[in-house]
């Protein structure tokens, strides 16, 4: 839902675990208006107003849908949002053109710029969520061939993987080619027999792998976590070289793993230092993953609009979220 430039990797998400025609239509979240009390001063003078990142997976979609939706029903504030890649969304925010990302896979080059060196960005602490991409099988091929869950038994099953597309190599699925991502330089470096194979956009990718998963046929996928069709597919992670700081500094010669990422908030540091209702109550959101794939869930499976989703969450969820308000 990744997973996403990445959910990962070294510029990460890869998952920028993610969320992510479908799913992107789901999760399309509009200007949300509110009522005149919006038009309340903050702290700082200025109006109650409020412009937040929306990224093109919808697990991150949903961060933004339940956090609009309290800022607008709790706060009085009046909530702008902006869908844009993680990258030029880093740019947007160190403009003051945005005034916060509530999902961050993990971008090193950025931090560095934005947060060490100008510091126009400071952080909002941790989401609650970790993400993880990886390369992942169907559960139903792992239980007919125990060792495909080894990188280093991979080319053993090449002739079952392979498909028109692929030739007489084996087929890897590639992500959505906006997340970054290491599979063509692992399976070159792992001198591995496989193809990499993009599979479009993250929804064209979903809706492929369902169709394999439904028919039972065999496939090798980039995957992450969280992502809400983990509760749909029963996916398995091959084994990879394990990952050690460093390792995925030069891109062309990555033999590791994907590393665990602890997801980020992070903040327009003019705007953090207001420290406004919404500044606190950003730096205070925290969900955990079943929390953020429920809402998910919501919106990609059963079709409700993100604000709806967020509706449903919100009030049915009360004790959760109050303590992310701010102390009167």
């Amino acid at each position: 839902m990744h997973a996403p430039t990445q959910p990962l990797r070294t510029d990460r998400r890869t998952r920028s675990l993610a969320g992510r025609a479908a799913l992107a239509a789901a999760g399309v979240i509009g200007l949300l208006a509110v009522s005149a009390c919006g038009a309340a001063d903050t702290g700082s003078g200025d109006s109650k107003s409020i412009s937040l990142h929306t990224p093109s997976w919808v697990g991150a979609e949903v961060n933004t849908a339940v956090a609009s939706y309290l800022l607008e029903h709790e706060l009085g504030y009046e909530v702008k949002t902006q869908q844009m890649d993680e990258t030029p969304a880093w740019d947007a925010m160190s403009q003051g053109k945005i005034d916060a990302i509530l999902e961050d896979w993990g971008h090193p080059q950025e931090e560095k710029r934005y947060v060490e060196g100008n510091k126009t960005i400071v952080s909002a602490g941790g989401l609650g969520v970790t993400g993880h991409i990886g390369w992942f099988v169907p559960k139903y091929l792992a239980d007919q061939h125990p060792d495909i869950t080894d990188y280093k038994n991979l080319n053993k099953y090449a002739d079952v993987l392979k498909t028109p597309e692929s030739g007489s190599q084996g087929q890897f699925i590639k992500g959505d080619p906006s997340y970054v991502s290491h599979d063509n330089a692992l399976i070159k470096n792992l001198d591995l027999n496989y193809k990499p194979i993009e599979a479009g956009a993250e929804a064209t990718h979903l809706a492929q792998l369902e169709q394999l998963y439904k028919n039972e046929k065999p496939f090798l996928t980039y995957w992450w976590t969280p992502q809400w069709m983990n509760a749909t597919m029963d996916l398995v992670e091959v084994k990879l070289p394990p990952y050690k700081d460093g390792c995925d500094a030069d891109k062309n010669a990555v033999a590791c793993a994907y590393p665990e990422v602890p997801l980020k908030k992070w903040m327009n540091a003019d705007f953090a230092k207001e420290d406004s209702d919404a500044a606190k109550f950003l730096k205070n959101f925290n969900w955990t993953t079943e929390q953020q794939n429920l809402v998910a869930k919501y919106v990609a499976a059963d079709k409700m609009t993100p604000e709806k989703a967020a509706e449903k969450w919100v009030k049915e969820n009360e004790s959760t979220w109050k303590a992310w308000l701010p102390k009167k």
